[in-house]
């Protein structure tokens, strides 16, 4: 089976987030009010193929934890559709 995957990493909380302060700062002088908190993380898709939804859940997290992502100053959460055609 055919999967798309989106994942999602973040930077943890307690991990100062220097360009999500920096649009925080900027979008008041842009006319834009009410913004706090900015964080800035970055989404990365794919596409992968797996013989179960369990086996592909297993093999993103792996991945994740393994090369995607820093587990010292990042999280992560995904979302995994069936591709159509594929099952």
């Amino acid at each position: 089976m055919k999967f798309e995957v989106a994942i999602d990493v973040m930077p943890r909380r307690e991990i100062s987030d220097p360009q999500g302060q920096t649009i925080e700062r900027a979008l008041p002088t842009l006319g834009f009010d009410g913004f706090e908190s900015v964080r800035v993380g970055k989404r990365i898709a794919v596409v992968m193929e797996a013989e179960t939804e369990a086996q592909a859940r297993d093999i993103i997290e792996q991945a994740c934890q393994r090369f995607l992502t820093n587990p010292q100053i990042e999280h992560f959460s995904y979302s995994l559709t069936v591709m159509q055609g594929t099952t």
